[in-house]
C-alpha cells in the first residue's frame, strides 16, 4: 500500500504517540502449489513462477539488477531458503554507499534484502524481498531480483533446492 492509501486510511492519526488505532487493508496472500521453475524476466521487469505442467502459478513485478551490477543472463538454480537473514554490506564485492568496511544488517522488515532469500547458485545472488516496497520495478538493485516482502514470503514458502531459475533478456 501506498503512504497516501495509508494516509487516507487514517486522517488525522498521529504516529508519533505509541497505541493509536490505525485501519489497514485485509489482504490475504494465498499458499502457491509447488513451483517447479522460476523465470526472470529483465526487460519486462518480472518474475514468473510455473508448475510441473508449465502453467503460470504467480506473476511478480520486481526490481532486476543495475547497469552497474545487472543481473545474470541464463539458468541458475536455487540452493535453499533463509527466513529473517540478516544482510552483509561488504564494500569489497558491493560498490554502493560509502561504506569503508564491513557492515552486518539486523534481520527485519528493514533490512535491505527484508524479511526472505531465495538463494541462487552464483555468488551473492538471490531473489528477496525489500523495505521499500512502492520502488519495485522504479530503482536498480546490485544484481539481485528484488520482490515485495510479501511477494518474496509467498515464492519462498513454495521452492525447493535445485529448481531452475532462468534469467532472460
Amino acid at each position: 500500500m501506498t503512504e497516501a492509501l495509508f494516509d487516507a486510511l487514517n486522517p488525522g492519526v498521529d504516529l508519533s504517540r505509541a497505541g493509536q488505532t490505525i485501519v489497514v487493508p485485509a489482504v490475504a496472500t494465498p499458499s502457491l502449489a509447488e513451483v517447479v521453475r522460476i523465470e526472470v524476466d529483465k526487460t519486462s521487469s518480472r518474475v514468473t513462477a510455473f508448475d510441473r505442467s508449465g502453467g503460470v502459478l504467480a506473476v511478480y513485478p520486481a526490481t532486476i539488477g543495475s547497469s552497474e551490477r545487472p543481473a545474470p543472463t541464463g539458468n541458475l538454480k536455487v540452493v535453499g531458503v533463509a527466513k529473517a537473514p540478516d544482510y552483509t554490506y561488504d564494500p569489497s564485492r558491493l560498490s554502493y554507499g560509502d561504506g569503508k568496511q564491513k557492515l552486518v544488517v539486523a534481520a527485519g522488515p528493514n533490512n535491505p534484502v527484508g524479511v526472505v532469500w531465495i538463494d541462487l547458485s552464483r555468488d551473492t545472488y538471490g531473489i528477496h524481498g525489500t523495505p521499500d516496497p512502492e520502488l519495485i520495478g522504479k530503482t536498480a538493485s546490485n544484481g539481485c531480483v528484488r520482490l515485495t516482502n510479501w511477494d518474496a514470503q509467498q515464492l519462498a514458502a513454495a521452492v525447493n533446492p535445485g529448481m531452475d531459475v532462468i534469467f532472460r533478456n
